[in-house]
């Protein structure tokens, strides 16, 4: 489906939690989407929550260069331009590893996917954005309050947590001179497969294991709406959603 008249989002990881919330939010407030994921099936499902909207699936893994360059070529082909990435796929597995047994491939994984992969679709939003006319976008990246404060056994995760902040404050500074506007989303269990443990028990700093309050999934998506919907000289450098009582603040 199409639509040269909405604005244009690629939100990658679209076929599951965060992702499919985003996706269907933007498609209900009127945007075009395209749905990246490695499931064809799944992005698929996702646009089937909003049949109306006009949308693309690209079966995509974020860490290969060549799916990557493919995904926003067919973005542009179908629709003409980007006005949005959601840079939102990722991974925490395999969590719960003790860093000393952590194998060098799963922590090769979570960098190639977490990092590497939001690198490179930040870069090709990015060359998009500055050559399209009228030039610019928004990029938002999606981080993790582990970024700022990490779980216990999450060394690979919050390892590359950390440093998508880095990559958000570098694309923001460097986007300047081209409209360019980038920010970060730092989320805290929202209810998702990814964070089903947490309502059965999930470790603490003091080794105990305790249940996690969550919040609505949909609470996130409106966030992130609200961030993309901003004309381009307002940007939320940073926001952080959390389900109010989980142990957060104090952690440790």
């Amino acid at each position: 489906m199409t639509d040269r008249q909405s604005k244009i989002a690629v939100v990658t990881g679209a076929g599951s939690g965060i992702g499919r919330a985003v996706a269907v939010e933007l498609l209900r407030a009127g945007w075009s989407v395209v749905l990246a994921g490695r499931r064809t099936e799944r992005l698929e499902a996702t646009a089937a929550l909003v049949p109306q909207g006009p949308w693309l699936a690209v079966r995509t893994d974020v860490s290969r260069p060549e799916d990557v360059k493919a995904l926003f070529a067919a973005t542009v082909e179908r629709f003409g331009r980007v006005d949005l990435l959601f840079n939102n796929a990722g991974t925490f597995d395999p969590g719960g590893v003790p860093v000393e047994e952590l194998p060098y491939d799963a922590w090769r994984h979570v960098v190639d996917t977490n990092l590497n992969g939001a690198f490179l679709c930040a870069q090709a939003a990015y060359r998009r954005m500055k050559e399209q006319d009228p030039q610019g976008g928004r990029i938002i990246n999606n981080g993790s309050i582990s970024g700022h404060t990490p779980r216990p056994h999450s060394v690979a995760y919050t390892a590359t947590k950390h440093a998508l902040t880095g990559l958000t404050k570098s694309l923001s500074l460097d986007g300047r001179p081209y409209r360019i506007a980038v920010g970060q989303i730092d989320i805290g269990n929202a209810a998702t497969d990814m964070t089903a443990r947490m309502r059965t028990g999930a470790l603490q700093a003091n080794g105990e294991i305790a249940a996690e309050p969550v919040m609505d999934v949909a609470d996130v998506a409106r966030t992130v709406r609200h961030m993309a919907e901003l004309p381009l000289e307002a940007n939320v450098q940073f926001a952080t959603v959390l389900a109010t009582a989980m142990p957060y603040i104090g952690r440790g």
